[in-house]
């Protein structure tokens, strides 16, 4: 329909921002277990503390409102609704969630909640995490439980955010939690946070008013070539298999990509598929795609990955953020159109897009993040381009709101439209969330 209002916000992750690990009835997650670990984040950095937004949440809500965005996009934390990750809700937590909601609406602000942003309760990981079959039900239980309690106040949700970076950086690499190293159980993973998009959908459709949305977040890249030779051409197609396909195809097509299947079947990793699962996920792909876009991937042809036999390149004479992400803006076009042709032109919401810099110029109490306010206008200008050549872009995130506990890097990266002083908790103004107040004011 072409009477949406265009929704342009900003993003964050319930365990990057709330802090306030043990209070109130929360759960322990799998990030509160794994921040435990020694060696396995930055610093020894965890979530306890974070943006202390749990008790902040009102003062933050003023900025965002001062900001001028009229949507905002989080996540909630399953431990925080549900200690065990099934069962009991926890009416305190739910408190927390209901007051956030009525803030944001009171000031105009639309909600859009997203239902796992990487926090898997740990009661659930002991029982094999996202790697037994039975989690997808109790995420449905979970999904189910939010969608009651807030689906009068609420009218976009996203079910999963990255399953990529939760099934393969968390099961394959090990550098985000539950830390396990292993493809199959990765590859396992995977199917299921799939499989549980659909179910979710399918339950949220049986919940929900008709005009209320649901979808998924995926991190999508555009794959390039290191050279011209064809085993970089060939080993890009794979790359981007292993990245992108893998979760669009199930999803938009209703079948996993052959190429990745056979390549999974020879290493012994191809997933468990129970008879019915790919007809609930080509029946539930949901109403809209979120797409997280940061940068492109350059690869060449090499044995650094023995299963997918690719390894990443840094081209030479291009910009990089402090995270070393090429900044590449060009694959914001790029990526939206081939959604619209090769995927049935979803609708799409941008649901994150940032960068993350040294922000160490200060000047009368403002950040003087240039590299920034420049990354976020020529990817926002690359986004429209799209939208004029007919992409059905319906809303953008900056990632992100503040300056958070940035995963396995803790509190060493800042991507935040506003500055945090982690000790006073202080939030200040930067350059970056000026220049968007200022074009928000105007493209209105």
């Amino acid at each position: 329909m072409e009477d949406r209002r265009f929704l342009w916000g900003a993003a964050t992750a319930a365990y990057q921002i709330e802090g306030a690990y043990l209070e109130d009835g929360k759960g322990l997650n799998i990030w509160d277990e794994f921040c435990k670990i020694p060696g396995k984040v930055h610093n020894g950095d965890t979530g306890e503390i974070a943006c202390d937004h749990y008790h902040k949440f009102k003062e933050d809500v003023g900025l965002m409102k001062e900001l001028g965005i009229n949507s905002y996009r989080f996540s909630t934390g399953w431990a925080r609704i549900m200690p065990e990750g099934r069962g009991k809700l926890n009416q305190k937590g739910m408190d927390f969630y209901k007051k956030l909601i009525e803030e944001l609406l009171k000031n105009d602000i639309e909600p859009i909640i997203t239902l796992y942003h990487w926090d898997l309760p740990q009661a659930i990981q002991k029982t094999g995490g996202w790697a037994n079959r039975e989690t997808v039900d109790y995420f449905v239980e979970y999904a189910q439980a939010m969608f009651k309690s807030f689906g009068g106040s609420v009218n976009k949700w996203i079910t999963h955010n990255e399953p990529w970076v939760a099934a393969f950086a968390g099961h394959r690499q090990g550098r985000h939690a539950p830390g396990i190293t292993d493809l199959p159980t990765a590859v396992q993973v995977s199917h299921h946070l799939i499989l549980s998009h659909a179910k979710t959908v399918q339950a949220f459709r049986s919940s929900s008013k008709k005009d209320d949305d649901i979808g998924i977040t995926l991190n999508l890249y555009p794959v390039h070539p290191a050279s011209d030779l064809q085993e970089d051409a060939e080993t890009a197609r794979i790359v981007d298999g292993y990245h992108n396909r893998w979760f669009l195809d199930p999803i938009f097509k209703g079948a996993y990509p052959e190429d990745i299947l056979d390549i999974y079947n020879k290493a012994g990793a191809a997933p468990v598929i129970q008879t019915g699962d790919m007809h609930v996920i080509a029946g539930n792909p949901g109403d809209f795609l979120g797409v997280n876009y940061y940068f492109r991937k350059v690869v060449k042809r090499s044995d650094a990955d023995p299963v997918l036999g690719f390894e990443e390149v840094k081209p030479a004479g291009r910009p990089y953020t402090a995270f070393n992400w090429e900044v590449y803006q060009e694959g914001m076009h790029e990526l939206l159109l081939r959604l619209k042709n090769e995927y049935d032109d979803p609708r799409v919401f941008v649901t994150e897009n940032g960068a993350a810099y040294a922000d160490d110029v200060v000047s009368e109490g403002i950040i003087q993040d240039d590299d920034r306010v420049e990354y976020l206008k020529d990817h926002i200008a690359a986004m429209l381009q799209a939208k004029k050549d007919g992409c059905r872009v319906e809303g953008y995130y900056a990632w992100s709101l503040l300056d958070n506990f940035e995963w396995a890097w803790g509190y060493s990266k800042r991507f935040g439209l506003f500055h945090v002083d982690y000790k006073t908790q202080q939030r200040l103004w930067k350059k970056s969330s000026l220049w968007y107040k200022e074009f928000l004011k105007n493209i209105k």
